[in-house]
């Protein structure tokens, strides 16, 4: 692909109408959970279940996807997961017992693993091309979908059935799909030069670069449990521990989800300045420091700032860390990271659950914290190996 900037910043611009895109389906999803489990008939232990088929379907499909988009593209891998996750969303409103759920929402998560992959590879080959660390601007993308998907989810609740909403976001995805589709499948990644080691050289590179991959690939974990538990317990800790109202404990994982978004507003701006290493060490410092803020300050407001001040240092972890790894191994790579931060989303709800039977919830809440700034000193132990 030539090094057209017009054609690089079209297609800038239809990835991040697809991580948009995605962020705005899944939250449309969320916000129907409790509608669906009435539906179902479903006890709190079942739905659980069922639920973490969207994190298993996820978590199979990813390295799947991984070697179609070296076969087939990222480009046409995307396209083809937008339709998938597009229609699959509409199944869930269909079903009438935990069991049919949970089967819907593995073919659910697989698309919404598969599109995360591809969507992800084809903007590690962007930021390549543009020379610019622009990564974190797609994930801003996806939060401000999410944002915009929650909001009018939340309005049309009362207006809407969940099969009529769902049925909406399908129609929605289809037609972003449409529209945005041509630009990416005219057009092939931009393709980085091949320096072309010398065999034995390649092969111990190779080596080395899986090796990194897993550790870029931690980084996305410690990031992944801290929203997965921040998602989970961050409005529990206040409603249980602080005694706030409904209102304010709610208020809590906006705090959070709003200081992500705007830090990966200005990720870019930030690693140009900092650089990927320095970005990654002062993030999960951070969010270290937040989230002790946040877990075991006596109020209420100290506990939503330290929330917000975990968000903040949060945000550009993830996106650095999947970055990297596609940057080391392709659509490979990014598919390892995102295996392993799934990982962490599913590791990180039940494991603050058990700590808080031992301890209590506050306590639980401080490993959070433990993983970030553990996050921050894997980005410090290879910044020789990555640098950036």
């Amino acid at each position: 692909m030539p090094g057209n900037g017009s054609l690089l910043s079209r297609l800038r611009l239809v990835l991040t109408v697809f991580f948009a895109l995605d962020g705005f389906v899944f939250a449309g999803w969320v916000v129907r959970i409790p509608d669906i489990k009435q539906q179902t008939h479903a006890s709190a232990g079942a739905l659980g279940l069922a639920l973490l088929g969207v994190s298993a379907g996820a978590v199979v499909t990813m390295t799947l996807t991984g070697r179609l988009c070296r076969r087939y593209g990222s480009h046409r891998v995307t396209v083809v997961c937008a339709v998938l996750l597009s229609l699959s969303v509409a199944l869930p409103p269909l079903t009438h017992s935990a069991l049919a759920l949970g089967l819907v929402l593995l073919a659910f998560g697989a698309a919404y693993g598969s599109i995360n992959v591809a969507f992800n590879s084809a903007a590690v080959d962007l930021v390549a091309a543009l020379r610019r660390p622009i990564m974190p601007s797609f994930h801003a993308a996806f939060s401000l979908g999410g944002m915009v998907g929650a909001g009018l989810g939340g309005l049309v609740a009362g207006v809407l059935t969940p099969t009529e909403h769902l049925s909406c976001l399908t129609l929605v995805g289809l037609l972003v799909t449409a529209l945005a589709a041509p630009t990416l499948l005219r057009h092939e990644p931009p393709r980085r030069p091949d320096p072309g080691p010398s065999p034995g050289a390649r092969s111990r590179a190779d080596g080395r670069n899986r090796r990194l991959v897993v550790v870029f690939g931690l980084i996305a974990l410690c990031t992944a449990y801290g929203e997965g538990a921040m998602a989970d317990w961050g409005a529990l800790h206040l409603r249980q521990d602080l005694g706030t109202s409904a209102g304010v404990a709610a208020a809590g994982y906006s705090c959070f989800a709003l200081a992500m978004t705007l830090g990966r507003l200005t990720g870019t701006t930030l690693l140009e300045r900092l650089g990927r290493t320095r970005t990654v060490v002062v993030g999960g410092t951070t969010a270290a420091l937040g989230m002790l803020a946040g877990s075991l300050a006596p109020s209420p407001w100290a506990a939503l700032a330290g929330y917000a001040v975990t968000g903040l240092g949060l945000a550009n972890l993830f996106p650095v860390a999947v970055e990297r790894a596609g940057a080391l191994a392709g659509p490979g790579g990014v598919a390892t990271a995102s295996t392993l931060g799934y990982g962490g989303m599913l590791l990180g709800p039940p494991a603050i659950g058990f700590m808080a039977e031992w301890l209590s919830l506050s306590a639980a809440l401080t490993s959070v914290a433990v993983l970030a700034g553990i996050a921050a000193l894997i980005g410090f132990a290879v910044r020789d190996a990555a640098p950036g």
